[in-house]
C-alpha cells in the first residue's frame, strides 16, 4: 500500500514538473516573442519608410528622462541630430518689454473664440482645452500678484508633492515648473538658479546648457531671461536690477542629449521653427496677457487618455489664443501637473502616481 501511495505521488510530482516546464515555456515563449514585436516595431518606427512617426518617435523620446537610448540603437548621432534640426525652434533672444504688460488693466483683451476679457471676470477661471493629440486644462489667474513660488527650502533628498507645496503653503492651486533632480522621483533639489521671495536659493547658472530664468518681478510682471552666458555674480547682480521675487529655470537645447525649448511667446512674437519645433509630450507652460493675467497651461500626453501630447508648436498655439504677450514652457513629461481646491486637474503620466504628481523641489502656486 505504502509503495502505491509513492508510485502515485511520484506520477503527481512528475505531472506538476511537466505543466510547469510547458507553463514556464509558454510564458518565456510570449515574452520573447512580445520583445521581438517591440523591438521591430520601434525599428520600423526609426527608419526611413515612415519619416513623420520617425521624426515624432526620435523627437519625443530625446525629451524624456529615461528612455533617450531607445533612439541609438537604431540611428546614429548624425542622424538623430538631423531629425532633431528638422524639428526645433530658431533662435529667440528677444528680452521682454515691460511696457506692454500693464497689471490690472482689464476689459480689452482678446481671448480664444474672440471674445474679450470684462472688468467682472472671476479671479481665476478654469478651461478645458481639447485638440487633435492632447487634452489640457489652462487656468487663468486675474491677479498676477496671487502667484508666487513654493519651495521645500533647504533642500533635501525626497521633495514633497504638488498638494504637499500648495496645501502647506496656505494656496488654493498651483502647477510644477522648473529643471530639478528627478532621478527616481527623488524631487529634493533643482538645477539651475531658482529665487523665492526675492531670496535666491539656488545659483548654478552653468549647471547645465542654455538655462533660462522664468518667473515674476516685484512689480508681477513675467519675465524669460537668457542665462546661458551668465554666472553666479552676474545673476545676484541681474536678481537686484531687475527685482526677480520669484522664479525657476529650464533648459533650451536641442541636441540628441536633449530636445528642451523654453521661449515661446516673447513681447506679442511667436517664436519660429522648424516642424513642429519638438516632439508630443505632457507640457506644463506659463505665460501672461497685456492685462497681467497670468495663463498656467499644463497637458496630457504618453498615452494618457490616448493621447500622445503636445509639441511645442500646440503650445504656441494655444497661448496665441489665449491672448498671451510673452509665454515660455516650464517643464514637461511626468512631472507636468495641475492642483485645484483640493484636486489634481492634471496629474502624473506615471501610472503609479495618476493622482498625485512627482516629488519636487519647487511649484508656482496660486494664494
Amino acid at each position: 500500500m505504502t509503495d502505491n501511495n509513492e508510485g502515485i505521488k511520484r506520477k503527481w510530482y512528475k505531472t506538476l514538473a511537466t505543466g510547469f516546464l510547458k507553463g514556464s515555456a509558454f510564458v518565456l515563449t510570449l515574452v520573447g516573442a512580445l520583445c521581438l514585436i517591440l523591438f521591430l516595431t520601434l525599428k520600423l518606427m526609426c527608419s526611413d519608410s515612415y519619416p513623420n512617426v520617425q521624426q515624432t518617435f526620435v523627437t519625443t523620446i530625446l525629451e524624456t528622462g529615461q528612455l533617450k537610448f531607445l533612439a541609438s540603437w537604431f540611428l546614429s548621432p548624425e542622424e538623430i541630430q538631423e531629425i532633431v534640426d528638422q524639428n526645433s525652434m530658431k533662435e529667440f533672444n528677444v528680452e521682454v518689454n515691460t511696457d506692454l504688460i500693464q497689471p490690472g488693466s482689464f476689459g480689452n483683451v482678446e481671448i480664444a473664440g474672440g471674445s474679450t476679457v470684462e472688468e467682472e471676470m472671476q479671479d481665476i477661471e478654469i478651461i478645458e482645452v481639447a485638440k487633435a493629440t492632447f487634452t489640457g486644462t489652462m487656468m487663468i489667474v486675474k491677479d498676477p500678484s496671487r502667484i508666487s513660488l513654493a519651495t521645500i527650502y533647504p533642500w533635501r533628498e525626497k521633495g514633497d508633492t504638488l498638494d504637499q507645496l500648495v496645501n502647506d503653503n496656505g494656496a488654493i492651486g498651483g502647477i510644477n515648473g522648473g529643471l530639478y533632480n528627478s532621478k527616481n522621483n527623488s524631487g529634493g533639489s533643482p538645477y539651475g538658479v531658482l529665487v523665492s521671495n526675492g531670496e535666491i536659493l539656488h545659483n548654478k547658472p552653468q549647471e547645465y546648457r542654455g538655462l533660462v530664468l522664468i518667473g515674476f518681478t516685484e512689480d508681477h510682471i513675467l519675465q524669460i531671461i537668457d542665462l546661458s552666458k551668465m554666472n553666479e555674480a552676474d545673476v545676484v547682480a541681474m536678481v537686484e536690477e531687475m527685482k526677480i521675487r520669484d522664479a525657476v529655470t529650464f533648459q533650451e537645447e536641442a541636441s540628441d542629449a536633449n530636445n528642451h525649448f523654453v521661449q515661446l511667446i516673447i513681447n506679442g512674437e511667436s517664436r519660429e521653427m522648424n516642424g513642429r519645433g519638438s516632439g508630443l509630450n505632457p507640457r506644463t507652460a506659463i505665460g501672461q496677457r497685456a492685462d497681467g493675467s497670468v495663463l498656467m497651461f499644463v497637458t496630457d500626453g504618453r498615452g494618457k487618455s490616448g493621447h500622445l501630447g503636445a509639441s511645442c508648436a500646440d503650445l504656441i498655439a494655444v497661448m496665441e489664443e489665449f491672448g498671451a504677450v510673452n509665454a515660455a514652457n516650464l517643464d514637461g513629461g511626468s512631472s507636468s501637473c495641475m492642483y485645484y481646491e483640493g484636486e489634481y486637474l492634471m496629474s502624473s503620466v506615471t501610472f503609479y502616481y495618476t493622482n498625485s504628481s512627482w516629488r519636487l523641489p519647487a511649484a508656482f502656486i496660486i494664494k
